[in-house]
């Protein structure tokens, strides 16, 4: 089942932040996350916040549907309104992830985002992501999506090999993710990025190299690559308890990654996140940076994460409690946390130091500037930027980007 929520303060019922939160805003980009939480089945490795049909039967009601998922999460956006008050930022970016996003029909998904369109306005140069499953679109979906305002889209192929999809329990087929990238190139998305994941118990170099030449090949100007971890909880971690599969280590991992970066690196992709490659700044995800970057985004939707300057909240998990609490004129944030200035300036320092430009030297304390230099001894930050005044993680700081963060903000 997905993960606990974290423990914090109470939500005011009406949602409401403290004043401070909308200091400065006008500096600050604003983004949206939507998250739709229901999946056909659930994958083995996932401990994400999602629920398949059966699990909603009889503990959710009429208000847990999918059917009426589009016009409860308008409501949290009209919310969003009522609380950002006069805020004037028109929205830079909206992501729509779950889940399984394209479960729902993709009129739902434009209607979705014409409530924030119609709130808060879209940037002219907006970026509209929504994650989608191989096997639940096709070209007519695409094109509606696409004619609705989306113009990125982001496809789960997590592998080309079948016996690895089957140890995670995906259910498409080797191929389509690939043809899918076609398909939105023809229905006009301007970017396109392919999800992969390595380290799956059975996995060789050879299927990732083969994974990696599908995904190249299939022409996407974004890949994302993540490590397996394995959750506890999840069926996989069950099956791997119980001796079905095998277990890759931390040197399986760190090898894949370096494959990784060869073979994206020779395809023209350079990393600007350490699991993330773009054949171009054009192409890199801007919503994702507004996390990394310590922006503000609001996430709509049951078990979403909001973060409104230096205020940060969280949703009730499921369906059915999150429709509840906004059909009876309730904020659905479950809990909330206000962040200090030392908060603040860790936090900045964990996601910056993944960027490819990294963080500024001036961020670390006296003992993190020491654990710095002696980082850049070691070969895990690169000499000539720090001598510049910014921390960077070279290819072997990346490998261990965990371990030096610790170091930096200890």
């Amino acid at each position: 089942m997905p993960s606990a929520l974290p423990d914090g303060d109470p939500m005011p019922e009406t949602g409401a932040l403290p004043r401070h939160a909308l200091t400065g805003a006008a500096d600050r980009s604003l983004g949206f996350y939507l998250h739709v939480p229901y999946c056909a089945t659930r994958c083995g490795y996932c401990d994400f916040n999602t629920y398949t049909a059966t699990e909603l039967r009889g503990s959710g009601g009429v208000l847990a549907s999918r059917d009426n998922y589009a016009q409860t999460l308008a409501d949290e956006i009209r919310l969003a309104r009522k609380v950002l008050g006069d805020d004037p930022r028109q929205v830079r970016t909206v992501f729509v992830g779950g889940g399984t996003p394209t479960l729902l029909a993709a009129a739902d998904l434009v209607r979705m985002l014409g409530t924030i369109r119609d709130e808060f306005g879209l940037a002219d140069d907006a970026e509209i992501t929504t994650e989608a499953n191989p096997e639940s679109v096709d070209p007519a979906y695409l094109a509606t999506l696409r004619a609705g305002g989306f113009n990125r889209i982001s496809f789960g192929m997590q592998s080309a090999k079948q016996h690895v999809l089957k140890v995670l329990d995906r259910t498409h087929t080797p191929g389509r993710p690939e043809a899918c990238v076609a398909e939105a190139r023809a229905a006009g998305f301007d970017h396109v990025n392919l999800d992969l994941i390595y380290g799956t118990p059975g996995e060789t170099d050879t299927d990732w190299r083969e994974t990696l030449a599908a995904a190249v090949g299939a022409g996407p100007d974004h890949v994302s690559a993540y490590a397996l971890i394995v959750e506890e909880g999840t069926q996989l971690a069950r099956r791997i308890r119980r001796g079905e599969v095998p277990m890759t280590d931390d040197d399986e991992h760190a090898d894949r990654y370096l494959i990784a970066d060869s073979v994206l690196g020779e395809a023209g992709f350079a990393w600007y996140e350490v699991s993330n490659w773009a054949t171009s700044e054009a192409a890199r995800c801007l919503h994702n940076e507004l996390y990394w970057r310590g922006a503000d985004w609001w996430g709509a939707g049951p078990g979403a994460h909001s973060h409104v300057g230096g205020v940060r909240w969280w949703n009730v998990k499921h369906p059915g409690a999150y429709a509840s609490a906004l059909a009876e004129g309730r904020s659905p944030g479950a809990g909330r946390e206000i962040l200090s200035a030392e908060d603040r300036r860790v936090e900045r320092v964990l996601l910056e130091l993944r960027l490819s430009d990294g963080c500024e030297l001036s961020l670390l304390a006296p003992a993190g500037l020491t654990a710095a230099r002696r980082a850049v001894g070691d070969g895990l930050l690169a000499p000539e930027p720090f001598e510049a005044g910014r921390a960077v993680l070279t290819l072997r700081g990346r490998l261990l980007a965990d371990a030096v963060v610790r170091d930096l903000v200890d």
